[in-house]
């Protein structure tokens, strides 16, 4: 294990509860780290920055949004928050708005934690690995499909060509690059506004026409699901090439 290489960074004012979360994931070989508020947390930003923060929102003096925030605001490490048992999902909406790029609500298991852990840190170095190729190159093999970057191809699972617009492909390359992950409306409409000629703004209106290009159903999609409350999912695994 390397010390102060790759760690996590539990941020949590229940020393019970944090001291908990270091412990179970260091036992499955993580190196993580504690801290309880904002002041602990940006000494981890002095050295070697984190691989990846869990950030509680309550944390008694510190507002963890205004945290999420400031994170933001200079680094864009993988962050996973945790909610309490507010009736409504107005923090988990925030914090993903924010740029959290998952979350959980407690109480949970630790093994939950764990998983949700290695998959934001892995779609993070998948991402990484694609930076470093050519953009145009590879593509997404899901459900019997395929999208191929290079042609902005879509081939159904007879391997006939579906066509797509620019938005429609804009989101399904945005879904793809996130699978099984809640993804708010506005980070769907960030990831088409970065395409020209894209002049629809409703990522409802985009999301019901590439359902019906892609699901057998529309009515009742198994791929690209409804997030009540913080956007859409898209649910199936996907293979990068």
């Amino acid at each position: 294990m390397l010390a102060d290489a790759g760690h996590v960074v539990v941020v949590d004012d229940d020393a019970s509860f944090r001291q908990m979360v270091v412990r179970y994931l260091e036992d499955h070989n993580m190196p993580t780290k504690p801290a309880s508020n904002r002041t602990e947390l940006n000494r981890h930003f002095t050295g070697t920055v984190p691989s990846l923060i869990i950030l509680d929102l309550r944390l008694g003096q510190d507002d963890g949004l205004d945290l999420l925030r400031e994170i933001r605001s200079h680094s864009d490490v993988p962050v996973i928050i945790t909610t309490g048992h507010r009736p409504d999902e107005i923090d988990r909406i925030v914090g993903l708005e924010l740029g959290a790029d998952d979350y959980i609500v407690k109480p949970f298991s630790l093994r939950e934690l764990l998983a949700r852990v290695r998959a934001v840190l892995r779609r993070q170095e998948m991402g990484r690995v694609a930076r470093t190729h050519d953009p145009e190159r590879g593509g997404y093999r899901f459900d019997g499909w395929q999208l191929e970057r290079r042609g902005r191809r879509l081939l159904d699972r007879g391997g006939t060509p579906v066509s797509l617009s620019k938005g429609e492909y804009a989101l399904l390359l945005a879904f793809l690059e996130a699978p099984q992950r809640p993804l708010s409306r506005e980070h769907l409409l960030q990831a088409t506004r970065i395409h020209e000629d894209v002049f629809d703004r409703s990522i409802d209106v985009q999301v019901l026409r590439l359902r019906r290009k892609l699901e057998t159903d529309p009515s009742k999609p198994r791929l690209i699901q409804t997030e009540r409350g913080v956007g859409y999912t898209f649910a199936l695994p996907v293979e990068p090439f």
